[in-house]
């Protein structure tokens, strides 16, 4: 939701979130949770049987990028931030993958939007009457 957010703060002409579902089960469920969250915006479920989400993302920003009416197409990827280093293989490896073709891709602009995972965030001191 932040990406989101972040996206929608950008001000675009349009502005469609992606998103990858295995089955068409994945997919309905998909649709349902953005109908209860309802952001005000369109999804696009792009469907991918073997759980690759790097391609299929690709080719449908690829088919975007080839239209003429757009100078630049902004794509925004959530990405965690981790607190340990051994955290960093289980996070991030689609949205890498992903970012890493897309660099190579003219006419689209590849945008972060970090999220800080649990282990990220500083510790919060606790609410003390007395410390004030």
């Amino acid at each position: 939701m932040k990406a989101l957010g972040y996206a929608q703060a950008l001000r675009p002409d349009t502005l469609t979130a992606v998103t990858v579902a295995a089955d068409e089960a994945d997919a309905a469920r998909l649709r349902e949770e953005w109908a209860r969250h309802d952001p005000g915006l369109p999804l696009k479920i792009l469907h991918s049987p073997y759980r690759e989400v790097v391609r299929p993302v690709l080719a449908h920003v690829q088919e975007l990028a080839r239209d003429t009416s757009t100078d630049v197409l902004s794509v925004v990827i959530p990405e965690y931030v981790v607190g340990h280093w051994w955290e960093q293989p289980l996070h991030n490896q689609n949205a890498l993958r992903l970012k890493a073709r897309l660099l190579f891709t003219p006419g689209v602009a590849v945008i972060d939007v970090p999220y800080l995972a649990a282990s990220a965030k500083p510790p919060q001191a606790p609410d003390d009457p007395a410390a004030r």
